[in-house]
């Protein structure tokens, strides 16, 4: 692609390589790989059952050991609530109220989201401050029909002149109501993060925001800090950063020609979550968590998700020690027959991991480097919960770029919608991925893993969008958790469905997981 003097200028400002565009349109023109999968991960079949740990000994490992751990609670929250609130705005949109009632028009347009939404406002974290606003604003409320208190109730939540919900970002969103305040997602991650990945009564988080929102994530810190300290016994360390724009990827028109503005810019979008490889990579942590942001339950519940935190930190500290041991013990060059088979042992029986079809072929100085070269990665635990329709990735064994098996996280996006078999194993999986992951990011020596290296580039994809009427088509870098991580040691563990509490509506906040009894 021959590139403008202004084109060459904005690519160096966002620090992006002439190589790193031509791969992109490549990719536009010819696709991805696509990920192939071999069959779904399963108990007992690449997910460990948990009644197979010995929960009470690890959970006891770990508190024993966190003081000493260098701990981190890394959560993505650049995402705008928009999707949150998407049918009310939809309503908005086209609703007239001289024409029907709300009744009507949910009738007319089964609109069974907005009719659950106005059924349970009253129990929304945010109804009291709403109602208190619209009272001020509407001098005669009393006054107004069903119809038109209702459309008011929609206009405040989501208006600039009102509370502007849709457009903060989903953190600082109202998600739960005590007797004494309301609390954001934001100030949950604070609470969660006290219980089980503070060490020595401070807990560090990292948050992936939106530049524009620094000021306003900060606002919310100072706002609930002096009262959270004191009601957990902790202190927090908190640090933002954000998605970096040399990860953005170029769009392209429907014949894969960019798109290019009226000033003579390139379009170029953000490249989805998998561009915060790069953010978890400046982290050097023993241990990080990392979780969603809109999963987050009220603090009575806190203690039993939190239980399976620290179930799945003593389990991967374990993983971790026999590792290392065994790192240790190949580097010695000193090896009975009987301790490499025990490693082998461990890697395919603990670490899922499948060794080389003609492994048993190699000599044994090539057996011991590849031991070495599978045990020296980083690693990462994940709970993996029971699938109920929830739409989003899920652990399968596939067959990776490399030739090799192995288990990973694999989202919808990255399957071929045209095979009838991998559409087949698509519909077998069991389990679904919460994003409930532990990681260590160290080797056995204390330093850091460079987490780009162990990144599958060919699991990106390219998306579908519409600007201003006609059809784009954008990319996706591989996902922070998926492709993103595929050359990971990775270990997936079963947890229960009350560890997943996602707010993907505003109605969800309907649910029991975000309402006091």
């Amino acid at each position: 692609m021959k590139l403008t003097s202004i084109q060459e200028k904005q690519i160096a400002d966002k620090g992006i390589s002439k190589e790193t565009l031509e791969k992109q349109l490549y990719r536009f023109k010819n696709g991805f790989p696509g990920v192939l999968l071999n069959r779904p991960a399963k108990i007992n079949d690449g997910i460990v059952p948990i009644k197979k740990l010995d929960a009470d000994r690890l959970i006891s490992s770990y508190e024993s050991s966190r003081d000493q751990l260098d701990i981190i609670k890394f959560v993505p929250a650049s995402g705008a609530a928009t999707r949150m609130f998407k049918f009310l705005y939809e309503f908005l949109n086209t609703f007239n109220q001289n024409k029907q009632s709300i009744n009507s028009y949910i009738n007319n347009n089964k609109a069974n989201d907005l009719f659950t939404f106005l059924i349970g406002r009253r129990d929304l974290p945010f109804y009291v401050e709403i109602m208190e606003s619209i009272r001020r604003k509407n001098s005669d409320w009393f006054a107004k029909s069903k119809t038109e208190k209702e459309t008011i109730f929609v206009t405040e939540v989501l208006s600039p002149s009102g509370f502007n919900y849709a457009a903060m970002p989903k953190g600082l969103v109202p998600f739960h109501k005590y007797k004494d305040r309301s609390a954001s997602a934001f100030e949950e991650h604070l609470f969660e993060a006290s219980i089980y990945a503070s060490s020595n009564g401070k807990a560090r988080l990292h948050f992936t925001i939106a530049p524009a929102f620094k000021d306003h994530f900060t606002a919310e810190f100072d706002r609930v800090r002096k009262a959270i300290e004191k009601k957990t016994q902790t202190t927090f360390d908190i640090d933002f950063s954000y998605q970096s724009s040399a990860t953005d990827t170029l769009a392209v028109d429907s014949e894969n020609n960019p798109i290019i503005f009226e000033d003579g810019t390139l379009f170029f979008r953000p490249a989805g979550h998998g561009a915060l490889i790069t953010n978890l990579n400046l982290l050097d942590a023993d241990l990080i968590f990392i979780k969603n942001i809109d999963n987050v339950t009220i603090s009575s519940l806190n203690q039993e998700t939190c239980y399976y935190k620290k179930l799945l930190a003593g389990y991967l500290l374990e993983l971790r020690s026999k590792t290392f041991a065994y790192l240790v013990i190949l580097e010695k060059n000193n090896m009975e027959d009987s301790l490499k088979e025990e490693i082998e042992t461990f890697l395919t029986g603990q670490l899922a991991a499948v060794l080389p079809k003609d492994y048993y072929k190699y000599k044994t100085e090539y057996q011991l480097e590849h031991l070495h070269h599978q045990l020296d990665r980083p690693l990462r635990v994940c709970g993996m919960v029971k699938n109920e329709g929830e739409s989003g990735g899920g652990p399968f064994w596939v067959h990776n770029q490399r030739g090799e098996l192995s288990i990973e996280i694999v989202e919808t996006a990255q399957m071929d919608k045209h095979d009838a078999r991998q559409k087949k194993i698509a519909k077998e999986a069991t389990h679904f991925n919460p994003v409930d992951l532990i990681c260590n990011v160290r080797n056995h020596k204390g330093k850091k893993y460079d987490l780009t290296k162990y990144c599958d580039e060919d699991t990106g994809f390219i998306t579908y969008k519409s600007r201003q009427g006609k059809a784009i088509k954008a990319q996706e870098l591989p996902g922070l958790w998926n492709g993103g991580m595929a050359y990971w040691n990775t270990v997936f563990v079963e947890v229960p469905l009350l560890t997943f509490n996602p707010v993907k509506t505003v109605n969800d906040l309907l649910k029991s997981a975000h309402q006091l009894d």
